[in-house]
């Protein structure tokens, strides 16, 4: 389509603002949950990169729906919806992750005999 297509479809700009809110709030919430992370005493192990690597693509992929949000095309519904797309891959790679760094510590912390009632 043109630029200047009337006919094209455009998302209103609140909403749009209301959007970049929203995937700036929790990306950077991922970038805290990283660096809070990184700062832990324990050790890192090797293994630690099962839940490192889809974390990190996580964030990459938030912080690309963010910089696509920011450019004034996002106005245009198709660039809108996609970037909404890529920001849901992102959440759900970081959400996997962390969830699979929660269960890493909890599966270390029983080996170690460190839980409650272990």
């Amino acid at each position: 389509m043109d630029e200047n297509d009337p006919k094209e479809e455009l998302i209103e700009t609140i909403f749009r603002n209301g959007t970049i809110t929203v995937v700036g709030i929790l990306l950077a919430f991922s970038l805290g949950f990283v660096t809070h992370w990184a700062a832990n005493p324990m050790p890192w192990r090797f293994y630690d990169l099962v839940a490192v690597v889809p974390i990190l693509l996580g964030i990459a992929l938030q912080m690309r729906a963010l910089s696509m949000l920011l450019d004034m095309s996002s106005l245009r519904r198709p660039i809108y919806e996609r970037a909404n797309r890529i920001f849901m891959a992102g959440l759900i790679f970081t959400a996997c992750g962390v969830g699979l760094a929660i269960l890493l510590d909890v599966f270390e912390m029983s080996a170690k005999g460190a839980l409650p009632g272990a």
